[in-house]
């Protein structure tokens, strides 16, 4: 069995501290990680009453053996357990007296103290280590020299939790990529769902999976307040659904309100409680899957709640979160995968510092070369950021401190005009124009919200890049752009990836059209988008979006006329339906479903699987280059457009080419409707 993350770091920590608690939450793999250790004794303490709990750890420190080694302490979750426990670990213990009772005794007799202030490990005693999915340093009764050294465990990386299924004899590839979906980095939903498949469940069921994931889920949990009951295993499905809750919107009480915000599953946040990932996207999949109708009901009152919250909030900040809780309800599916992924956030985001100019550069690279930009020429447009306004990036970091995430938010005004201007171009006059500072503009989805011509805006933020080493840390960030532009009241954007235009016609961005120059070398030219944020709009725009697909501006309610997609960007179209292939959801809404020969997300996914396998097979090179590219980007294992130019040996401009090409004869084969004209090879 291949050795599982974090195991380097639990063992420093148990070679220099006599007590290390390793924390996570449930079914991150802490039980696994601790048997790769080398154990000479262990107490289980699942299940046990507090007192019966800390009299057992006492038995254990007491017959300790001697020598190196680790005493376990595992499943210290119930109730009352970890201050009973904490007590019995941190008890003065007269560190000059050989004779001093129990392990921890002998080790203050014997040990040091570290530069920490916790006690070191002496040598040739064993280490006590704690397992418990809170850490303990936030419990009362542990002296600052007696406090243990937390090793907290982080999500495993996708890779690992394939080999985990796959290890188990899972083989479909449907099957394991919706596993690794499920698990977000946790073994256990991992685990679970592998073995849920091989009983039997198919892979277009992925809320009978959840539901069976789920179900073991809520035992474990009961550990933890082992009379919690039903009531509080249906509040936990409901606030999953509503993302964040307070006591009012839950409508449970308070006594039920107070149960969840005692699980260790649930944090407690501006809004109210919420469920950590995966686990919050798993419980709700697995209601809407038992409960539809009433899944949908509970999401359309949330939604409704949020939207009265905006007109009555004052404070901007109080507004941004509620903004982000309102896109988390919206009807559009690309919203939820591109902005909530089943991952925990766990990364810190704040402006730049000085010393943050090799971090901010490594990004940026990673970020051209992600998109296919030349490297060179995002090089001299970073430049001219950090030289205008260095603190306009934002930079995300994660719990060891390493940069994972960052944006590039410039402050519109007249220092940083002239390195805006070259992404903006020709839309440049009406959108760099002052405007009136008032809060009774149109704001977003106003009258002129899908025109395509300037509009005025001015003053706000003009993001010039964002990305994101991983989904977690690049949904985060996108969710931080949302609430800065919230703050700011107005956000500009200039961007040439594909996906970040899907996401903002997704998002109802007014699109003001291409720029004239392909800036970043890459064989597409940036689009112009822009939206206001004013309080008096923001209602109306979540409103908009919330009420599904057909309320976005450039999506199409199903059933509506063939005709009515004259005007949309077909092979835009198409490429969102292309990715939305990997996601079981992933097509509900989507415009193209008001063709009738597409009207299901069946219909569709099969005629898209279709034409492009055709595509690949064709016997003109350049066309049969587009299909391979389709195939491998949207329908094969998860790899970047750089890492598949790379493999098809070709340059990022004739990558892209290709690209558009393939989305484009996608396009024109597109039943009863009137496709836009083939490009030239």
């Amino acid at each position: 069995m291949k050795i599982p993350p974090g195991l380097g770091a639990l063992s420093a920590a148990l070679a220099s501290h006599s007590v290390v608690n390793l924390c996570g939450p449930l079914g991150s793999g802490k039980s696994t990680l601790a048997r790769w250790l080398p154990v000479v004794a262990r107490v289980d303490l699942c299940g046990l009453p507090a007192s019966v709990a800390a009299e057992r750890v006492r038995v254990l420190l007491a017959r300790a053996p001697e020598g190196d080694g680790v005493l376990l302490i595992d499943s210290l979750d119930g109730p009352g357990q970890a201050e009973a426990v904490t007590a019995v670990l941190a008890e003065p213990r007269p560190s000059d007296a050989p004779e001093a009772s129990g392990l921890l005794g002998a080790m203050g007799a014997m040990g040091v103290m570290g530069s920490s202030g916790r006690r070191s490990r002496a040598p040739g005693a064993p280490s006590v280590l704690v397992v418990s999915r809170r850490s303990l340093r936030g419990l009362s009764g542990w002296a600052d020299r007696h406090s243990p050294s937390v090793v907290p465990l982080k999500p495993w990386p996708a890779e690992d939790i394939e080999d985990l299924v796959r290890a188990a004899g899972l083989e479909d590839e449907e099957a394991v990529a919706l596993a690794v979906r499920l698990a977000g980095g946790y073994p256990l939903p991992a685990a679970l769902a592998a073995r849920e498949f091989l009983a039997g469940t198919p892979a277009d069921a992925p809320g009978a999976v959840a539901d069976a994931v789920t179900e073991e889920v809520l035992g474990r949990l009961d550990r933890e307040r082992p009379r919690s009951g039903g009531r509080d295993r249906h509040a936990l499905r409901l606030l999953a659904t509503v993302g964040a809750g307070d006591e009012r919107l839950l409508t449970a009480g308070p006594e039920v309100f107070s149960a969840l915000g005692a699980l260790s599953l649930v944090r407690r946040g501006p809004l109210g409680l919420a469920v950590r990932e995966p686990y919050r996207s798993l419980f709700e999949l697995a209601y809407a899957w038992r409960r539809p109708q009433a899944h949908h009901d509970v999401r359309t009152r949330a939604a409704g709640y949020r939207q009265t919250s905006l007109t009555e909030r004052r404070d901007p900040r109080e507004r941004a979160r509620i903004v982000e809780q309102g896109l988390f309800l919206s009807g559009e599916p690309a919203l939820r995968r591109s902005l909530f992924p089943p991952v925990e956030d766990d990364a810190l985001i704040r402006p730049a510092r000085s010393g943050d100019a090799d971090d901010i550069g490594r990004l940026m690279r990673r970020w051209a070369v992600r998109n296919g930009f030349d490297p060179r020429r995002s090089e001299r447009v970073t430049e001219g950021w950090l030289a205008s306004a260095p603190a306009a990036f934002h930079l995300a970091r994660d719990r060891d401190g390493a940069p994972v995430a960052l944006a590039a938010l410039v402050p519109v005004g007249p220092d940083t005009a002239d390195d805006i201007e070259p992404l903006l171009q020709q839309h440049a006059p009406d959108l760099l124009a002052p405007r009136p500072a008032t809060d009774g503009d149109a704001g977003p989805g106003g009258p002129d919200a899908e025109s395509g011509d300037g509009g005025g805006a001015g003053a706000g933020l003009f993001l010039g890049a964002a990305y994101g080493a991983d989904t977690g840390a690049h949904a985060q960030m996108l969710r931080h752009i949302l609430v800065q532009a919230t703050l700011a009241g107005h956000l500009l954007v200039s961007t040439a990836s594909p996906d970040y235009q899907s996401l903002l016609h997704a998002l109802s961005f007014r699109r003001h059209g291409g720029i004239r120059d392909d800036v970043y070398r890459c064989g597409r030219r940036p689009e112009v988008y822009s939206q206001e944020f004013t309080a008096t709009g923001l209602a109306g725009w979540i409103r908009r979006l919330g009420a599904g697909p057909a309320a976005a501006g450039t999506l199409l309610p199903t059933g509506a006329s063939p005709a009515a997609l004259m005007g949309q960007d077909l092979p835009a179209l198409v490429g969102r339906a292309l990715a939305g292939l990997r996601d079981p959801g992933g097509l509900a809404g989507n415009p193209l479903l008001a063709l009738p020969e597409l009207s299901s997300p069946p219909r569709l996914r099969a005629w898209l699987t279709d034409r492009v396998a055709a595509l690949a097979a064709c016997p003109a090179s350049t066309d049969r280059e587009a299909g391979t590219i389709l195939v491998a980007y949207y329908l094969g294992r998860s790899r970047t457009h750089q890492q598949i130019a790379r493999a098809l040996h070709l340059s990022r401009a004739t990558y892209f080419r290709r690209l558009r090409r393939g989305l484009t004869l996608l396009a024109t084969q597109l039943p009863s409707s009137q496709p836009p004209p083939i490009g030239h090879r």
